[in-house]
This record gives structure tokens, sequence and C-alpha cells, in this order.
């Protein structure tokens, strides 16, 4: 059987990356038609164009259409050996449907290592140079302000913004709160705060954050007594740097595994809500990559018999349940970001379904 294995794992890993070199080169040939005009207006060097844009392009889409690549490369080698009578004289020698799987798992196992490895340690760097010229010379959607900013930046210690703005590195209408046992001990109220840069401390000799509020009120309380000071100026370490005020989705595809986990448990402590989408995208990251097994045995359950007519009839019933894949997990995702499913549940829910999917048509597949 060993033999027949590196025939079945050359024949996948060969139609897949045929698969993925045919659409990735028609998605380029589509996208560099849309953007032309964009190119020529902002006179883009081509450097960039080719480097910053397009190098990064090819591995951030490959990743996220990688379970369709697989479906369709399954679908399309297993169906042309189904119709040679190639699986049949498998099975007729001795070989059960179950031990024909192996070489397909494997090639699936392969493939999820690789593109485990490229979403969560590859692409997200790649993401930055990317989002940067899409945000620089196609369409501005980073924001340079910030509306309602309230976290908790340390146990305790609430602060609230109402609008800050990047540029100057600035804010007006603050709060600054400190709660001991739940219990409000004092409160800053100030019209302006601004963000005053890295000191290095004398003692730890570590950089810390120094913040300014301006024309401030002090309220300390001490139960049932209340101390109030008025002041221009007031010097403070805050532990928040001015780009954590920002919390955009764009964000969570430049970061790697271990910064997004980092990240949302930090989020998490500080009280932030948003976080849905970074919540959604670490998720992804494990979901897609399985998604090669689930669509690997969906596609060799269905394309395994022999049928009439060759295998057109299997290839438009895969391309029909791949875009039906796709479309659950892009609306199961939507949900998720505006709160009305879990980050888990939306994620994972397409991979559930498909999987049941797949095990009832393993159950009806040629033995």
């Amino acid at each position: 059987m060993k033999r027949l294995d590196l025939y079945i794992m050359k024949k996948y890993l060969g139609t897949f990356f045929l698969a993925i070199l045919l659409v990735m080169s028609l998605a380029i040939v589509f996208d560099l038609t849309e953007k032309m005009d964009d190119f020529f207006e902002n006179q883009i060097p081509l450097s960039e164009i080719v480097f910053d844009y397009y190098l990064n392009f090819i591995p951030y889409y490959m990743n996220m259409f990688a379970p369709l690549f697989i479906f369709i490369a399954v679908i399309f080698f297993t169906s042309k050996m189904a119709g040679n009578s190639e699986i049949i004289a498998i099975l007729a020698s001795g070989v059960s449907f179950k031990r024909l799987l192996v070489p397909y798992f494997a090639s699936a196992t392969l493939l999820f290592v690789v593109f485990f490895y490229l979403g969560g340690y590859v692409i997200p760097p790649a993401n930055e140079k990317l989002l940067d010229f899409q945000d620089k010379y196609i369409q501005k959607f980073k924001s340079e302000n910030a509306r309602n900013v309230q976290m908790m930046i340390t146990p305790g210690t609430i602060l609230y913004i109402e609008t800050f703005q990047m540029r100057y590195k600035s804010g007006y209408r603050s709060s600054l709160e400190h709660f001991e046992n739940k219990h409000l001990t004092s409160r800053i109220v100030a019209e302006r705060i601004y963000f005053d840069g890295l000191r290095e401390n004398d003692t730890t000799h570590l950089a810390e954050p120094h913040w300014h509020f301006e024309n401030y009120i002090r309220r300390n309380f001490d139960g049932l007594r209340e101390t109030v000071v008025y002041g221009q100026r007031f010097d403070t370490i805050i532990p928040i740097m001015p780009e954590e005020l920002f919390i955009t989705q764009e964000q969570a595809q430049q970061m790697t595994n271990p910064q997004l986990r980092q990240y949302i448990e930090k989020q998490r402590e500080r009280g932030t809500g948003n976080i849905q989408a970074f919540e959604t995208e670490l998720h992804k990251r494990y979901a897609s990559p399985i998604g090669a097994f689930i669509m690997t045995l969906l596609a060799v359950t269905m394309s395994s018999r022999k049928v009439r007519g060759g295998m057109g009839k299997n290839l438009g019933i895969g391309l029909a349940l791949s875009a039906m894949y796709i479309l659950f997990s892009t609306i199961s995702t939507t949900f998720s970001v505006h709160g009305v499913m879990s980050p888990f549940m939306s994620v994972w829910l397409p991979n559930f379904v498909f999987l049941l999917v797949g095990m009832f048509l393993y159950t009806r597949a040629p033995k």
C-alpha cells in the first residue's frame, strides 16, 4: 500500500498547488484590473505594488480560501480516479475504504501544519504591510480620533476619555477613578489629558508612560467625608499607550497567535467590550486549518463513486457545497462581530455542520 499512498498523496498535493496557482493568477488579474486606476492616480512605484501589495496579497488570500482549494483539488483527482475505475480496483484488491482514506488525511495533515503556521505566525506581519498599503493608496480606514473610550487600566482603576486625537496625543473631558473593595476612593475629572512620552523609572529603569491632566478637579473620598482639590496640571503614570485607545478589526489580522492571545487577555482585564473581532480571528486560525480534514472527507466520499457522465456532476456539487461553506462562515462571523453569537460558536459552527454532512456521506460511500 505504500506505493499507492505515495501515488494518492502526489495527486492530492500536486492538484492542490495547481489549483492555487490557477485561482490566484486569476485573482491577481482581476484585482489588478480593478485597482489599475488607483495605482496610476496615486503614482505608486512598481516596487511597492509588487513587494508591499501583491507579495502579501497572495499568501493572505491563499490561506483564506485554502479549504476551498482543498475541496476542489480532492474532488477533481478523485473523480478522475473513479472514472478510470482506479477506486474500484483498489477496493477490489482487499483495501478497505477506511484504509484508502489514510493518504488523503496524511496530505491534509501536512497542509494543516503548513497553513496553521502561515496563518498564525507568517501572514500577520505581512498583513501589516498589505493593510498599510491599502490605507495609504486605496481606501483609508485608519482613524485618528477615538470617542467614548472607557477601560480598566489596572485592577480598581478606570480611565474614561470622551474624545482623543492621535495626531496631538491628547483628549478632552476625561476622568480617572480609583476603587478599593468596590468603593470609590478618588476621582479626577479634567478638561484635557495628553500623553507626555515614556520616561525611565529611577528604581526599575523601565520606561513608563507619563500623562498629564489639565484644569482638573480631584475628589478624595474617605467614608462620608470628601476632599476637593482644584488644579491647573496634574502629572501621573498611566500604564497605557495612545495606540491602545484605538481598537480596530484590522489590528487582529496583524497579530501573531501569541500576540493575539495576550492582547485579548489584557483587554478582558481592562473591561474592554469590543474585542469580538479579535476573539473571532483567533478561533478562525484554528478552525480554518482543521477545515482541511473536513473538506477532504466531504470530497472523497462524494467523488469516490463512479458515475455516468464523468466528473462534471461531482465538480458542480462540490463547488456548490464549498460556496455554501464560505457563505455560512462569512454570515456566522458577521453575527459574532455584532455580538449576536459567541465567537467560538460563530467560527466553529460551519465546521460542525459540514463534519456531520461528511460523516453521513461516509456511511453512503462505496465500501
